[in-house]
């Protein structure tokens, strides 16, 4: 199944303007998530982002452009580049799941917002996992685990937040949850794909044994004031 790939091209423009649309702040050519949302936004046709920036930089202290590097306000500190991969993968990932996934809900919240604040704090915010469906394993009723689905468009689900709690690494819950979570996209009729930091080479290599590839590097600008 291959379908065209141009809304991966800037990822979250596209998700705010279809699937995320509720969940976006509109200024222009520039979009952000609301700030309770997710700390991302993006901009299309060269625009001048300075001025979004500063009006964004008042609801919230730290956040992202993805995408081209933005220019930025007068007095502002210069924008942060991170370089990511954008991966893609368009079978289904056939893996066995030895644990119990659990669909997580409201009264997982508190647990899910702990383990995240532990290992991945910068980039989850407090309606975050709200964009999509999220999953988890537990151990002792405890969540070790949890992967989940942020950026959406028409075609494509973003899987993200593949976090375990560092007493449980290496047990393969992070592969089961991917599987998991892939599949289920894939159930959705469409198709999955993610972001990784360039540096990240053991989560890199998890994911292509598993079948994702390599689509393109994507930048994230980080904006703080």
């Amino acid at each position: 199944m291959k379908i065209n790939e141009d809304a991966l091209d800037n990822p979250v423009w596209n998700a705010l303007t279809d699937t995320h649309f509720n969940q976006s702040i509109d200024y222009g050519n520039v979009k952000f998530y609301q700030s309770d949302f997710a700390p991302f936004g993006a901009f299309i046709n060269d625009e001048d982002t300075s001025h979004a920036i500063e009006k964004h930089s008042k609801l919230i202290k730290d956040f992202f452009i993805v995408g081209k590097e933005p220019k930025m306000p007068s007095g502002f500190k210069p924008a942060i580049k991170y370089v990511g991969y954008q991966m893609i993968i368009y079978n289904k990932i056939n893996h066995l799941i030895s644990e119990d996934i659990v669909k997580l809900n409201e009264k997982h919240y508190n647990q899910l917002i702990d383990l995240i604040k532990l290992v991945y704090p910068e980039y989850f915010k407090a309606k975050t996992n709200t964009l999509g469906t999220y999953y988890g394993i537990f151990k002792n009723n405890k969540l070790v685990a949890v992967t989940g689905e942020r950026f959406q468009t028409k075609n494509f689900v973003e899987i993200s937040a593949v976090i375990t709690h560092p007493d449980y690494t290496g047990k393969g819950y992070a592969k089961q949850l991917i599987t998991h979570t892939a599949n289920g996209i894939f159930n959705k009729n469409k198709i999955p794909f993610l972001h990784v930091d360039v540096t990240n080479l053991g989560p890199i290599a998890l994911y292509k044994k598993l079948g994702f590839t390599i689509r393109r590097e994507i930048e994230f600008w980080k904006i703080g004031h």
